[in-house]
């Protein structure tokens, strides 16, 4: 007979039942306003906006981060110490110097973004497993 298990108000749960219902938990745990944030700036990275023609192999578009940025910290440093990504860049895996600071802010904000989505999606995954691991009996845990 296999093992079964109880996690708040379900009952004879499978252990892979149990793990989904403690990563659903944990997940809820952890997602809050900043997941909203993180989110908020990937959308306003996104190169959506119409633009003047770029040349070939450049991203097409640019995003309301980049034209906020552009227009409001418009300042030019001496020399191109800036790194910054862009869709393009990513996908050569290459990256992009510049010297004014406008086009760093504007490039990185998405980037922040995709980072706390990474660092949330890794605590959930840790917390979930060592949560699942606690309930379990030693041959059903995660590795």
């Amino acid at each position: 007979m296999s093992t079964t298990y109880n996690y708040g108000v379900h009952t004879y749960l499978s252990p892979s039942e149990l793990f989904f219902l403690v990563f659903l938990d944990e997940a809820s745990q952890q997602l809050g306003v900043d997941d909203l944030v993180s989110v908020s700036a990937i959308l306003a990275g996104w190169p959506f906006l119409p633009t003047r023609r770029k040349p070939i192999g450049t991203t097409k578009g640019t995003s309301i981060a980049s034209r906020v940025s552009r227009r409001h910290l418009d300042y030019e440093i001496k020399f191109r110490i800036l790194p910054t990504l862009t869709l393009q860049s990513v996908r050569k895996l290459k990256i992009l110097f510049t010297n004014n600071l406008g086009v760093f802010v504007g490039r990185s904000i998405p980037v922040i973004g995709e980072v706390f989505l990474a660092y949330d999606a890794t605590t959930i995954t840790y917390k979930s497993i060592r949560h699942y691991n606690l309930l379990v009996k030693p041959e059903d845990r995660v590795y």
